[in-house]
């Protein structure tokens, strides 16, 4: 056999070899040549969830310095009525929370600002009076007359207290209000009676420093409660 003999053999078996080994380590060839298949999804996938995450905190971060901007802005100015938030009462005595706010309506109520004071709050099981009734009494103690009282005394939550007041304010064909709450919780307030179809402005009570805690967990409501609204929000958080 010559050297020409001999290559004709061995060579297609080389070349066999070589495609049999691009088969084993390519299960898809194309054309008995190997292809390299990079797998993109992973980064992809990484990217949107990135963007998503800045979007997230963009969102968050604007929200927070709403809510702080709007616990330093007074809107104090003629309306229909001055609305105050419920918080705790003791055996009818008003908490240092709720009496700083009742103190900054007799503020206003002396300016001549509206005809019209609403209290707002229920009472919790075993309680004698509501936030409504005691923040009333505290209210015609310091001069405003009790005539001028309308008391929404069956709202468990912000939401449904300020449903109360709107069907109230409702009965006398008046929708313009004064909102008094702490500095932290007008944002929320404002934005719940615009829900609600209230043209609403804010007068914050001002009651020791700023809590950054009370803030960043009122603008995570928030930004929840603007997306599905705060109905549902409410419902979910009780």
């Amino acid at each position: 056999m010559t050297h020409d003999d001999l290559w004709s053999v061995t060579e297609p078996a080389a070349a066999e070899v070589v495609v049999s080994e691009q088969v084993v380590h390519d299960p898809t060839p194309v054309g008995g040549v190997r292809v390299v298949r990079r797998r993109r999804w992973p980064r992809r996938l990484l990217l949107v969830l990135g963007g998503l995450l800045v979007l997230a905190l963009g969102y968050y971060g604007v929200t927070l310095w709403q809510v702080r901007s709007t616990g330093h802005l007074d809107q104090a100015r003629p309306v229909d009525a001055i609305v105050v938030m419920g918080a705790a009462q003791y055996d009818g005595t008003p908490s240092p929370q709720l009496a700083a706010r009742l103190d900054h309506v007799v503020e206003l109520w002396n300016q001549g600002l509206a005809p019209v004071v609403v209290t707002t709050g229920g009472n919790r099981p075993g309680d004698r009076f509501t936030e409504a009734e005691a923040s009333a009494n505290y209210l015609v103690e310091r001069g405003v007359p009790a005539e001028a009282i309308l008391q929404e005394n069956q709202g468990s939550s912000s939401y449904e207290s300020l449903v109360g007041v709107r069907d109230l304010l409702a009965d006398r064909g008046v929708d313009r209000v004064l909102l008094v709450s702490d500095p932290f919780h007008m944002l929320r307030t404002r934005l719940i009676s615009e829900e609600l179809g209230l043209q609403a402005y804010v007068s914050p009570a001002q009651l020791g420093s700023d809590s950054w805690s009370r803030e960043m967990k009122e603008a995570a409501g928030i930004a929840l409660g603007r997306i599905i609204g705060f109905r549902r929000l409410t419902d979910i958080t009780g």
